[in-house]
């Protein structure tokens, strides 16, 4: 049985604003200006924004029309996902020069454990502070990081001194620290959640805290006893070097809305070729097809299918998701369609760690 390492130190490094860091770092002329990377047409979605663009409300996900009525002056940059990764690798090389340990959750941010290191340093805080002075001097961009003793608490951490500093979240301070943290800055405590959280009169970690986990489990579901867990400072979540992909997905946002279910088909039918190759990239297969659409009035639905086997190729996704495509009318025109696989041949391989007390 896999035994959970309590007092582990775990850091979490997130770079600050990367894509439009990126983007300022190769063109002087962006420097200290209003940017976002992403498309300013129409229907076009900010991937990033840089710190002088989010003063004025401009963030990810929002739409460039909406980003450029908060910030007139915006610059529009289109993003080069080949130069982000190839930062990114220079900043992984960083960490791997300290641990083994390193779990990237996209480009820009990753966590580590360095409960034992490669260079020997007990201090994790002092760790932290030297890499993010290597990547300042080494990449040329500035990075944040929080630090604690478990993945949960480093995350929150990270963000509470952002731009260009970093935050430890002690043993004996996580407690404290998460009752009088903002239920809004719980991570995994989404727009959503904070508002349903608000009207049962949870506003703080201490609120959060004062719920039975009876209560949380017949408001939240499954989620309430993670809610229940977190607020008490048990995370068991292990770094794991190598993340084990729990679905593929490909999918396409168009141009103009869709109302017709031929031209839907045709859309479907290079998706799928996509999904195809991304499938046979790192030779995935797997059984349950979904398939996305997103309504040109911003609602969501999803359609599965589990399949008595594995596929991978683009001909039996095709016709799967065709399946699922005329399982019901459309309520809407269609502004988006993807098709994504889950329920992998992918096995995923559990760490056994041994528990160990330490000064941190």
């Amino acid at each position: 049985m896999t035994q959970i390492l309590q007092n582990r130190k775990i850091i979490h490094v997130d770079m600050d604003a990367f894509y439009a860091s990126v983007e300022q770092m190769d063109n002087p002329l962006l420097r200290g200006k209003p940017i976002a990377v992403g498309g300013g047409e129409r229907r076009g979605v900010v991937a990033a924004a840089s710190y002088e663009a989010r003063k004025f409300g401009v963030r990810s996900a929002i739409s460039g029309y909406l980003a450029k009525k908060n910030c007139p002056e915006l610059i529009f940059v289109k993003p080069r996902f080949d130069r982000y990764k190839e930062i990114s690798n220079k900043i992984r090389s960083i960490f791997y020069d300290y641990t083994d340990l390193v779990e990237p959750l996209s480009l820009d941010e990753a966590y580590l454990d360095v409960t034992q290191n490669k260079k020997g340093n007990p201090s994790a805080t002092l760790i932290a502070q030297e890499i993010r002075k290597r990547i300042y001097n080494e990449v040329g961009l500035t990075a944040s990081a929080g630090i604690s003793v478990n993945k949960f608490v480093a995350k929150i951490a990270s963000d509470y001194n952002k731009p260009n500093g970093q935050t430890t979240v002690n043993p004996d301070e996580v407690l404290s620290f998460l009752e009088e943290l903002p239920i809004r800055k719980f991570y995994g405590v989404g727009k959503v959640t904070t508002e349903k959280m608000y009207q049962l009169g949870i506003f703080t970690g201490l609120d959060l805290k004062s719920k039975s986990l009876d209560f949380l489990e017949n408001h939240f579901g499954k989620s309430g006893a993670f809610y229940y867990d977190v607020v008490r400072g048990i995370h068991h979540g292990e770094v794991k070097s190598e993340r084990v992909a729990k679905s593929v997905a490909a999918e396409h946002t168009f141009d103009e809305n869709l109302s017709s279910e031929i031209f839907m088909l045709e859309k479907l039918e290079k998706i799928a070729g996509e999904l195809e190759r991304r499938l046979k990239k790192y030779n995935i297969a797997g059984k349950t097809v979904t398939l996305k659409i997103k309504y040109s009035d911003f609602t969501l639905q999803t359609r599965s299918k589990t399949l008595p086997y594995f596929i991978a190729d683009k001909v039996l996704l095709l016709e799967t998701s065709k399946e699922l495509l005329f399982q019901e009318r459309m309520k809407e025109s269609v502004r988006l369609l993807g098709i994504s696989l889950n329920n992998l041949n992918t096995e995923i391989k559990k760490a056994v760690v041994v528990q160990l007390r330490f000064d941190f």
